[in-house]
């Protein structure tokens, strides 16, 4: 989970935070992503990674153990929804102030860009990310 190398000359970035219970070492799927981030469960994170995190990616299977930590509402909280039919996600991520709701399944090019943009990672395969999928930019309208 480790990104390239950073120029020396840049300021370090904080990782994304990922928070999830699963065992799995890619719960919502960013295993192609280079962007740099922090995955642990809801019970580790500090107060501080927490705040200093560009973006939190909350697994939506470990939503009862962050509601536990009784964290502050923050932007950038991402809720990642592995079951799609669980409609009972929209009230909870309500709830806690989350700026959205993705399904891991689905194509992801809107998450690895927001990703991009809140971290300054420069090292972005913007021609995947931008093709197909809800990232492009509606037709032209016709007259």
């Amino acid at each position: 989970m480790s990104a390239p190398a950073q120029d020396p000359t840049e300021e370090p970035q904080a990782p994304v935070l990922v928070i999830s219970d699963s065992t799995d070492d890619d719960p919502v799927g960013l295993r192609t992503s280079p962007v740099p981030r922090l995955h642990l469960p809801s019970p580790l994170f500090s107060a501080e990674e927490y705040h200093c995190a560009p973006l939190v990616l909350l697994d939506d299977r470990s939503y009862t153990g962050f509601t536990l930590r009784h964290v502050p509402r923050r932007r950038g909280l991402i809720i990642v929804l592995v079951d799609p039919d669980d409609s009972s996600i929209y009230p909870r991520a309500a709830e806690i102030g989350a700026e959205a709701v993705l399904s891991a399944g689905d194509n992801l090019s809107w998450l690895h860009l927001r990703l991009h943009d809140a971290t300054g990672c420069r090292y972005a395969h913007w021609e995947a990310l931008l093709a197909g999928g809800p990232a492009d930019p509606p037709p032209p309208a016709s007259n």
